[in-house]
């Protein structure tokens, strides 16, 4: 069997003085590699200076017979673009003939130029072929990114749209590929993927190198098969070297298929397949972290809503229709228990890989508290809290004669949430995303500036009216804001409660006692208030102290800030449970 053509041993220039740049030029690209193949390139740097380079690339599709067939060089090397200039037409219907190619080849992105713009798209053929989706990158940047949103696959290829030149290069250029995409069409096609190209680079005038030029001062080497032409000659005390070449850079051979059959399974004997997964009567469970669903959170084109369902949240992250896990249910604080059979139910095999990544052995799973509340939980408290915190603002304003709905006041409908849970509230998804106990600082105190957001849902315009008509200065009220208004009502609400008074003892022309002194149950939203500062400032030392102030351990952040946002949000669900129940007793007589 004939071997593949060696480019890099067959080219004269030594490999110690080759050129990083001009040796990725030169070497084929593995079917195994998961590496972004290159496509087209405009690369120029220093032009007239001692560290020139320059790159002009493109890549052709070119159908051989042979697998190690050699492509002579083709004249697009020496133009770096697919169609150079405007074809001159003089005859109406004369632009029929008109078809860009590379030397009769097709190509892979389609790129334009007339030395002064340059333009480049992939070609029609190609994203047609894969079924990919583009997207535009504006402002500086102008680049367009192609996706495969029947999988999801992100930026299968991308690159720049276009370029100037006025003496130099506005930018440089680079088209990139997945090298499973790229050689998924070259094998449909049955081509390779072909480098044209032209390089340029001012070399150190060393004696190698003056052994290929044979004591001249210009010379210019073309080997038998003539898939390069090398041209060397003196220039600024050193050696200028110039290659046009044509490379057969990616065969017609598909990158080994990603499956999830054969794969071996935590505490699971032998290998398992689609066909026995499907075939499994008894309940094989898998326990997974649930950083497994960090994938999926972090993106908007998958939904990752909790549902909550007899007594327990489901957390099945799907890809608009096309897809989706299920029966993965939240166990503990961190682990997802999901049955075998329903992990290979139909979906792409690279998210059942994804998953296997986040398996957990029996062994492990055995040091975890199955029975510990985990995140979708607390914010679910969180949400009961408010909803209640909504009906008794309501009771409250309607005592002095304003006519509130909750949803008005707190932002969330208990109706909404009853028929179709979070699917209209993303924030309380966005706050209920993984927590791990490793979780960075940074990711603590975005999380607690969420945590304040969902927090101060309550009008200020709101909150003044009540208490101004409770006694208090209405100047005074003027100057208050957030959670010092609700701190305020909490204090009036209490000494009533205190006192055994009727809930129409509510509205009085008497300023109440005590009423701006600073309540402890009020003490965690003011803290969380403090870390949200924090967060803008990125002061360490503020974040540590105001997590003493909560009561906090902070030898425990060593391993992570993961129980300090269990300990702030307890906090917080406990102040507004406070509220509620203070509401409630004075309501109730």
């Amino acid at each position: 069997m004939k071997k593949p053509f060696e480019y890099l041993s067959d080219f004269p220039i030594p490999d110690a003085f080759l050129p990083n740049r001009l040796r990725t030029l030169l070497e084929p690209i593995s079917p195994t590699s998961r590496q972004v193949v290159e496509v087209t390139s405009r690369f120029e740097v220093d032009i007239h200076g001692p560290d020139r380079e320059c790159v002009h690339m493109l890549m052709a599709v070119v159908v051989a017979n042979d697998d190690h067939e050699m492509t002579p060089l083709l004249d697009e090397a020496g133009y770096g673009v697919v169609a150079f200039s405007v074809p001159f037409f003089d005859k109406k219907g004369s632009s029929r003939i008109f078809s860009p190619s590379v030397s009769g080849h097709e190509y892979i992105v389609a790129s334009w130029g007339n030395g002064s713009f340059y333009t480049y798209n992939l070609a029609e053929k190609v994203w047609m072929a894969l079924g990919l989706s583009p997207r535009c990158v504006g402002n500086e940047s102008q680049r367009v990114v192609y996706d495969d949103l029947s999988l999801p696959e992100f930026s299968v290829a991308e690159g720049e749209i276009s370029n100037e030149f006025y003496w130099r290069a506005s930018r440089n250029i680079s088209w990139k590929m997945s090298n499973e995409y790229l050689r998924k069409y070259l094998w449909m096609r049955g081509a390779h993927g072909v480098r044209v190209f032209y390089y340029q680079k001012l070399l150190p005038d060393v004696s190698e190198l003056r052994d290929l030029m044979q004591g001249k001062s210009h010379t210019a080497i073309k080997p038998k098969g003539g898939w390069y032409e090398l041209d060397i000659r003196e220039h600024q005390n050193g050696l200028l070297i110039q290659v046009w070449a044509t490379v057969n850079a990616v065969s017609p051979e598909l990158s080994p298929e990603q499956s999830a059959d054969g794969v071996i399974w935590p505490d699971i004997a032998d290998t398992m397949t689609h066909a026995r997964a499907d075939a499994l009567v008894e309940r094989n469970v898998v326990f997974l972290n649930d950083k497994f669903l960090q994938r999926y959170e972090q993106s908007d084109f998958y939904d990752t809503t909790p549902v909550n369902g007899h007594d327990r949240w489901w957390c099945s992250p799907s890809y608009r229709g096309q897809w989706g896990f299920s029966d993965c249910v939240r166990v503990g604080r961190n682990l997802i228990r999901v049955p075998m059979r329903d992990l290979y139910k139909p979906k792409p095999d690279r998210e059942i890989l994804h998953a296997h990544g986040f398996a957990m052995a029996a062994a492990d799973v055995a040091h975890f508290d199955l029975l510990e509340e985990h995140i979708v939980s607390k914010v679910q408290r969180l949400l009961d809290q408010l909803l209640d915190l909504g009906d008794n603002l309501c009771a409250i304003a309607a005592i002095v004669g304003i006519q509130k709905t909750a949803t008005d006041l707190v932002g969330f409908s208990r109706a909404e949430v009853r028929a179709n849970g979070w699917l209209a509230y993303p924030q309380l998804s966005r706050l209920a995303q993984v927590a791990p106990l490793d979780m960075s600082q940074q990711a603590f105190l975005a999380r607690c500036k969420s945590l304040h957001e969902i927090s101060q849902c309550v009008p200020d315009g709101f909150l003044k009216s009540p208490l101004e008509k409770a006694g208090c200065a209405r100047a005074t009220v003027k100057q208050l804001g957030g959670l010092k208004l609700l701190e305020s009502l909490l204090n009036i609400v209490e000494r009533l409660n205190a006192n055994e008074e009727l809930r129409d003892a509510f509205q009085s022309e008497v300023e109440p006692e005590g009423w701006r002194s600073r309540n402890a149950a009020m003490a965690p939203l003011f803290l969380n208030n403090d870390l949200r500062i924090a967060d803008a400032h990125e002061t360490i030392g503020e974040t540590l102290q105001t997590l003493r102030k909560l009561g906090f351990d902070t030898a425990n952040l060593n391993d992570g800030y993961g129980r300090a946002l269990d300990s702030v949000t307890d906090g917080i669900i406990d102040g507004f449970s406070r509220i509620n129940h203070a509401i409630v007793d004075l309501l109730s007589r």
